[in-house]
């Protein structure tokens, strides 16, 4: 499984990216919104992981580019904020699904394997 992660936090970035290699995902880093959807419009990857919150581009910006694209692709959205309207905006343009953080690696890691094949 191919997996974008999108985080300007490089402690977080890197601890996402440790728990998905150890359990055998590939992941493509990105640490602003332009490289995510740059990276979206010329690679075609299983889910993206993203801080709504980066510089550039937003985390909503990049889902409405994976919406471009015409592609089904999952998009779980990461978040210091948790309030409700931020999440009810979230879900409305179609992220897959939201996490407050912080989070646990291991939460993360079974919110992505119900989109797995």
């Amino acid at each position: 499984m191919l997996i974008l992660i999108a985080e300007d936090d490089e402690l977080i970035l890197k601890t996402i990216e440790h728990k998905l290699v150890k359990e055998g995902c590939e992941v493509i880093l990105t640490r602003n919104g332009k490289e995510a959807i740059e990276t979206i419009q010329n690679t075609e990857v299983d889910l993206i992981i993203t801080d709504i919150m980066m510089p550039f581009a937003s985390g909503i910006e990049i889902l409405s580019a994976v919406q471009k694209t015409g592609r089904k692709t999952p998009v779980i959205m990461l978040s210091s904020m948790g309030q409700e309207e931020v999440v009810l905006n979230a879900f409305g343009l179609g992220a897959a699904d939201f996490i407050v953080k912080p989070f646990s690696p291991n939460e993360l890691m079974l919110r992505i394997k119900r989109f797995t094949v």
